[in-house]
């Protein structure tokens, strides 16, 4: 629901309640139909031989109908209660992770990029859903939002943030964050992904698995010091407060290319964890027209103090 928050647009109750079902269902389908596909190969690895269908917990009759169920609940969902264009993107959602990214898993290491596009589209929907756009158009312009000392209007106007730039920023700085995540996760599993035959680059080459993971963590850094304010989604504060954990996470990400070992891949997978949740709610903080002192009843606005003299 970043892509929620994150928006300047309204959402009405019933609109979040149906993008956060819909969304669910569509993952819920997508997950499903992978797990569907890989059983010969979930029964091969260690970490996935307890999977209910590998244990035969369930048939893949009741599997296949209960990820066709979700996968067509899901979308219209979506579609009749939000947009379509929501919609389309948790259809889209579907057909990527449980066909091409699992097709790709056993055929080619840029599985790993498709899952990665896979991970960044939630947030766009999130965006779709409050009504933002995704391309720009005469009505919604590119509009980049400078730093103050270099913009000649000190007044910044919220609906501007409805631009490409917006999704944007979110889409990429999910895309990235999956690398760090889950190079470092598939490096200390790459036994099981060897055993089940998987083509990841964490059992082919080992160090240009460390070397993709540091990439993306160099990457969040303009990422989040440039794109994301340039976007109108913070203000440019947000360009300094996110450098210390990215730092941090560069820091560990440069260790493991450097050094390598399945130590210093937990470490980065570890960092990972947090990164999100942090870099997020940074985010929230520094939100574009957000007056948290205002919003939490600290300090009342000029309007309602002229109202009492």
């Amino acid at each position: 629901m970043g892509g929620v928050a994150m928006s300047p647009l309204p959402a009405t109750v019933p609109v979040l309640l149906s993008t956060a079902i819909g969304t669910a269902l569509c993952a819920a389908s997508a997950n499903a139909l992978n797990q569907i596909q890989e059983v010969p190969f979930d029964a091969q690895m260690t970490r996935t031989r307890m999977r209910p269908l590998v244990r035969k917990a369930i048939s893949p009759v009741h599997a296949t109908t209960f990820a066709l169920a979700t996968g067509a609940a899901g979308p219209v969902i979506l579609w009749t209660m939000v947009n379509p264009t929501t919609a389309l993107l948790g259809a889209a959602n579907i057909v990527l992770y449980a066909g091409v990214y699992t097709w790709l898993k056993r055929t080619s290491i840029w599985n790993t990029w498709v899952g990665a596009i896979v991970g960044g589209l939630p947030p766009l929907m999130g965006w779709t859903a409050c009504g933002g756009h995704l391309f720009p158009s005469p009505a919604h312009p590119i509009e980049p939002f400078l730093p103050s000392f270099l913009s000649t209007t000190s007044v910044v106007d919220p609906s501007l943030i409805d631009n490409p730039l917006a999704p944007l920023a979110l889409f990429m700085f999910l895309f990235s964050w999956q690398f760090p995540h889950f190079n470092s996760l598939s490096y200390f599993v790459r036994g099981s992904y060897a055993q089940g035959g998987y083509k990841m680059l964490s059992v082919l080459s080992p160090s240009k698995n460390a070397l993709v993971s540091l990439r993306h963590s160099l990457l969040q850094i303009p990422i989040c010091s440039i794109l994301v304010p340039l976007s109108g989604l913070t203000t440019w504060a947000f360009a300094i407060t996110s450098l210390i954990p990215n730092m941090v996470c560069v820091q560990a990400a440069w260790l493991f290319w450097k050094y390598g070992g399945e130590q210093r891949a937990r470490l980065v997978f570890q960092h990972s964890l947090w990164y999100l949740p942090v870099l997020l709610g940074l985010m929230m903080f520094h939100k574009q027209g957000m007056d948290w002192m205002s919003w939490m009843g600290l300090r009342r606005d000029s309007i309602e103090e002229e109202g009492h003299v």
